[in-house]
């Protein structure tokens, strides 16, 4: 395999349209001028985290915008869907989307820590961007295998998201809406997962304390210990509705949401959506069940990132791993973490109230711990519960 200098090759990317460039000029002689190797094509895969294109939450949304991106750039594009759920099988499609020519692979999930730690070495001519994979992902898989001194290569990048500030957000805002007693329901407590919650009883917290009804406002707050619904876990969630006198709750991992929501749907109960804009899935159970969603921008780094590729800008990601947060005050929709505006439904906190929050929490008005050693300090009844499973 070639390698690929993504430097060079985003350069005559750029200046030739994705197309072999010609020369008007003719030489003197044919051996005057040596034959030149045509520009290695830049061409992305996808590989799926646990789940499928079709989860309506991280792999939907990571396909989705690598596609369109890809479409709209003239690159090839595919998906690797691996055939179970270990790293071996996460090796295989990785592999797999390598012989098959593909040099720049986006891996969503934390799961691809270990995988990347076994293929990146030996494929330099790959770029690796992996999102939502942490330090912590990375080194302890590292640790795992024995390779304690393993440093992350320039073929890698890796993203994780500032998930309190979002889950904050979504929990401020819920308040301020006019709902009082509130859940979390989590999928597995891996960081990401307890960042948007434990940001969550911070923006509940803080709400209620602003409007001085702190000794009236609750969160119940569990860990279903895995990333898919199921009957178990609605049970649950029926109770909190039904016996709790739960109004809303914050379903958060992978497709543990849909428990949340069947249960919604069943005692006239809310959902918040997580790391997409999960409106229409969530009103599709009943018209009007989201309240609003804790996202995070993995579209505009997949946009980011490939768009850097291609302009011969990879070293401002090489080997590197960024949180991404907040990036303006003043434009909710350039940030990595926020909440959807185009489908915004609440009427007693705005769009405009919105903005007001965004505005703080850039400037450091508000602070939000990313803490998760402990469960943040708080004035609200908290209530938490063992894993359901």
């Amino acid at each position: 395999m070639k390698k690929i200098l993504f430097g060079a090759v985003a350069a005559a990317l750029v200046a030739c349209g994705m197309t072999s460039c010609k020369n008007d000029k003719k030489p003197a002689s044919p051996a005057a001028e040596e034959p030149k190797a045509s520009a290695p094509v830049m061409k992305v895969a996808m590989v799926t985290d646990s789940g499928d294109i079709t989860d309506q939450s991280f792999n939907q949304t990571t396909y989705t915008a690598s596609k369109q991106y890809c479409e709209a750039n003239g690159l090839q594009f595919n998906y690797y869907k691996p055939a179970g759920d270990s790293t071996a099988d996460r090796v295989a499609s990785i592999n797999a989307a390598i012989q098959d020519d593909y040099n720049v692979l986006v891996l969503p999930g934390y799961l691809f820590g270990e995988a990347i730690v076994k293929t990146a070495d030996m494929n330099s001519d790959v770029t690796f961007i992996g999102l939502d994979v942490g330090e912590g992902d990375i080194t302890g898989a590292a640790q795992s295998m024995g390779k304690s001194d393993w440093k992350m290569p320039s073929n890698v990048f890796c993203a994780v998201y500032k998930e309190e500030i979002p889950g904050f957000m979504a929990g401020y805002a819920a308040v301020k809406e006019g709902f009082t007693h509130l859940g979390f329901l989590g999928g597995m407590a891996v960081p990401a997962v307890v960042r948007y919650g434990f940001g969550f009883v911070q923006g509940v917290n803080k709400a209620a304390e602003e409007m001085g009804i702190a000794d009236k406002v609750t969160v119940e707050y569990v860990y279903g210990g895995q990333f898919y619904g199921d009957q178990q876990i609605k049970a649950t969630m029926d109770g909190w509705y039904k016996n709790r006198g739960v109004e809303v709750v914050f379903a958060c991992g992978g497709g543990i949401w849909t428990s949340a929501a069947d249960a919604a749907k069943d005692n006239g109960g809310k959902l918040i959506g997580v790391d997409t804009d999960q409106t229409v899935q969530i009103n599709s159970y009943k018209d009007g069940m989201c309240v609003t969603s804790a996202m995070k921008g993995l579209g505009a780094t997949i946009k980011s990132v490939l768009e850097a590729i291609q302009a011969g800008k990879w070293s401002e990601y090489a080997g590197k791993i960024t949180s991404l947060g907040l990036v303006s005050g003043t434009n909710v929709e350039e940030n990595y973490v926020q909440l959807p505006t185009d489908t915004w439904t609440m009427q007693k906190f705005t769009v405009e109230d919105y903005k007001k929050l965004v505005a703080d929490l850039y400037s450091g008005a508000i602070v939000v711990s990313s803490d998760i050693s402990n469960v943040p300090a708080h004035t609200i009844e908290f209530k938490q519960y063992p894993n359901i499973k």
